[in-house]
């Protein structure tokens, strides 16, 4: 997944600071329903870490069944918390 796709896709533009907040409500709703409709897993996961990032994310036992893909999450949420301390 390239990051300026998948923002353009979802907010219409890479630049995040140009966002009005009804478009980051908007493009986030959209995440959310694809998020919900996603069946391939390594997309799955890599739309959550968008999400993630964004502060959008939803609790890991809502947006993964599997235990395996849960702790992948909570392992890359440890990455990221070290990245900005």
């Amino acid at each position: 997944m390239d990051l300026d796709d998948r923002l353009r896709h979802y907010f219409g533009t890479a630049d995040m600071a140009t966002l009005t907040p009804a478009a980051f409500e908007s493009g986030t709703e959209r995440m959310r329903v694809e998020l919900g409709l996603e069946k391939d897993r390594p997309r799955r996961f890599a739309l959550w870490t968008l999400m993630f990032m964004l502060g959008v994310a939803p609790d890991l036992d809502v947006a993964f069944k599997d235990e395996a893909d849960r702790d992948a999450a909570r392992n890359f949420m440890d990455m990221a918390d070290k990245a900005e301390g």
